[in-house]
């Protein structure tokens, strides 16, 4: 009984997100979104969150609903009966009719509870319920808190490659024209030509593709902040910035118990150790105190059924005290102990999946930082050799199969760069996550 009191209490305790306050108009939109102004949008207007705090008002209602059975309680009953024929009894030998043709009763009833293994489970877990619940909100805001950032910071990377296939092209449709004009003057044959006119063709190819995926991107981080579909959203952001958004103090030492899931395993160890103490409480008996009163009315005139009542009341003590049931209750205590022995070893778990975690999350960052410091300088060293062979180009001295190839070296440099910064941004998310300390406002 108490495991199913339990599960019935924290049904509505929290499973999925969110929340009663937050403002939910659909042209509610940002002119100019930063990260944080897009993740503290997510958390006033994201449906998982806000049905996360709507499971929190359910569940203190349900608290509440569950509390209120320590209060007295009130009832009134009211019954009228016909009797058409009235039941006989045998007296001296003789048949006897007896009783009135209408009687009528209002009663009224009053109860206490005493003590009650339910009721008693209720008021001393209550606080724990209302933290389990609040636990679960704050660990759906941690994930939407990760999954917009990083869906953020794929719609500017992917802002970044189209930036730069339109740079690309700039250069290509320079080197197209060099080439051409080099043909027509008779210094290279129609290869050069057409190599630059396939090249250009690439990059454009590219920048239609990138242009698609941003769409994507875009709307994939819409639909994470719960932002109208139709809306458009104006991102605000700075590459510098975001090269300083990726370090990451690397010396932080990891506290699991700083991990919202090892806080949500506590708060249900404790409640399991309140579910023992229920069924170890099924041993002592139930107690409540009552009163009734009672209005009756009784006559063989309808019309003067209520022209006289006949009241009575009494109260007294009420003990509901279980002898045996079979042995029940030693094996619903038994199987409480093994669930609180289980969670034990659910924090033992999460406390080895977590290192791993950290340990994984760390080495991808530190894997992904030198892999960017790299990439950048492969840029700089890029672009330094397209432009020197680009002049020798136009001076003759090299060929134009060595321009495209430098130009190639260039925008690979470029984009590997550019993916390079959101892999490193990512990692970090995952680093902080693996710490506990992704805060939200």
């Amino acid at each position: 009984m108490g495991k199913i009191f339990l599960v019935t209490l924290l049904a509505f305790c929290g499973v999925q997100p969110a929340c009663s306050q937050a403002g939910n108009s659909p042209d509610s939109v940002l002119n100019h979104a930063n990260l944080k102004e897009c993740v503290r949008y997510a958390l006033s207007h994201q449906p998982l969150v806000r049905q996360s705090l709507i499971d929190e008002a359910i569940t203190e209602h349900n608290i509440s609903s569950k509390l209120a059975d320590w209060y007295p309680q009130v009832n009134f009953g009211f019954s009228f009966q016909h009797n058409p024929e009235l039941p006989t009894s045998i007296f001296q030998g003789n048949p006897v009719r007896f009783g009135v043709l209408n009687t009528s009763t209002g009663a009224f009833s009053v109860s206490q509870t005493l003590f009650d293994r339910d009721v008693l489970l209720a008021s001393s877990t209550a606080s724990e319920v209302r933290q389990l619940s609040s636990q679960q909100t704050s660990n759906t805001k941690i994930d939407v808190v990760v999954n917009v950032s990083k869906a953020y910071y794929a719609v500017l990377v992917t802002r970044e490659q189209i930036d730069l296939s339109t740079e690309d092209i700039v250069r290509l449709q320079r080197s197209q024209v060099d080439a051409y004009n080099q043909f027509k003057s008779g210094i290279v044959d129609k290869t050069d030509y057409q190599r630059a006119t396939i090249a250009l063709n690439n990059a454009l190819a590219q920048k239609r593709q990138n242009e698609e995926l941003l769409k994507a991107r875009l709307a994939n981080l819409k639909n994470l902040m719960g932002y109208p579909a139709g809306a458009d959203l104006a991102l605000e952001y700075d590459t510098t910035g975001m090269e300083h958004e990726a370090l990451l103090d690397t010396t932080q030492i990891l506290i699991p118990e700083n991990r919202i899931e090892y806080r949500l395993l506590e708060t249900q160890k404790r409640l399991d150790q309140a579910n023992l103490d229920y069924y170890e409480w099924g041993f002592l008996p139930s107690v409540s105190v009552y009163g009734t009163y009672n209005l009756a009315f009784q006559n063989n005139e309808f019309s003067q059924l209520y022209a006289r009542e006949y009241p009575n009341s009494n109260f007294g003590l009420e003990l509901s005290f279980p002898i045996f049931e079979g042995g029940k209750r030693f094996q619903q205590i038994s199987v409480a102990r093994l669930e609180l022995d289980r969670v034990d070893q659910d924090l033992l778990s999460l406390d080895n999946s977590v290192h791993a975690e950290y340990v994984t999350s760390l080495a991808n960052y530190r894997s992904n930082l030198n892999n960017y410091e790299i990439l950048k300088q492969n840029t700089v060293l890029a672009k330094g050799v397209y432009e020197t062979i680009q002049l020798q180009y136009k001076a003759g001295t090299k060929t134009y199969l060595d321009v495209i190839t430098a130009e190639t070296d260039l925008r690979t440099a470029q984009a590997n760069e550019t993916d390079a910064l959101y892999e490193v941004l990512s990692s970090k998310l995952d680093v902080e996550k693996a710490l506990g300390v992704i805060r939200f406002p």
